[in-house]
């Protein structure tokens, strides 16, 4: 008796050790993905500064999960923890992207295979929207440039073929990514068109009124002839 009692002593202390550190994974998994979500706001605002500084952050927490839970691997291969790499990769592909700086690997950014590719679909979805505002500012030839970042990220992910077990769920980010390339691609065109149609009306406009102000002054010159 006295031996189970100190068996189920011992695993009473294991497990409230490992759900204490399950507890702050949960918390540190929630910090993080609001450091990520303020980061991406800041770009859109074009607060980069900003943007560094949370990212700086949410680095920091991802670092200290991963020494944290290395006695629980478990708990670090749970969904809550790779969804939360999932948005720091997120937002760290976005500000590259934004801030025109070269797209960091998984490696550089410090995240999972998985959380990687599913951010770097996010980043393209979050991108359509960087995008419209670029569009709505005029601004054509660097929307084009990020729509070619989004297709260069379809492109890879489509070439990611294994099985959902390992890639979280990828092919429905693929989805989700094809869709918002289609829509911008649109909303792209439809924009230059209609920027080339007001720049052909605008010249056809000037011609007008550059012949009326010739026949005016013409008829001005006839009329003190006489």
């Amino acid at each position: 008796m006295d031996r189970i009692d100190e068996i189920g002593d011992n695993i009473r202390q294991m497990m409230e050790a490992k759900n204490a550190e399950r507890d702050a994974a949960l918390a540190s998994s929630r910090t993080l993905i609001r450091h990520c979500a303020n980061s991406i706001r800041a770009v859109h605002r074009g607060e980069f500064d900003l943007a560094t500084d949370l990212l700086a952050q949410a680095g920091a927490i991802v670092d200290a999960t991963k020494k944290t839970l290395t006695t629980y691997p478990d708990l670090y291969w749970t969904g809550y923890v790779q969804d939360a790499q999932k948005e720091f990769a997120e937002a760290n592909l976005v500000f590259a992207i934004a801030h025109r700086d070269p797209i960091p690997s998984p490696g550089e950014v410090g995240v999972e295979l998985a959380p990687y590719l599913n951010g770097l679909g996010e980043a393209a979805g979050e991108m359509r929207r960087y995008a419209l505002d670029l569009i709505r500012r005029q601004e054509m030839k660097r929307s084009e440039q990020i729509l070619a970042v989004m297709e260069d990220i379809y492109g890879l992910l489509v070439t990611i073929d294994f099985p959902d077990a390992l890639t979280g769920g990828l092919r429905r980010t693929t989805d989700m990514v094809r869709g918002v390339l289609e829509r911008t691609r649109g909303d792209l065109t439809m924009s230059i068109r209609q920027s080339e149609l007001e720049q052909v009306l605008s010249q056809f406009e000037a011609v007008v009124r550059g012949h009326t102000v010739v026949i005016e002054d013409t008829d001005r010159e006839a009329g003190g002839a006489v």
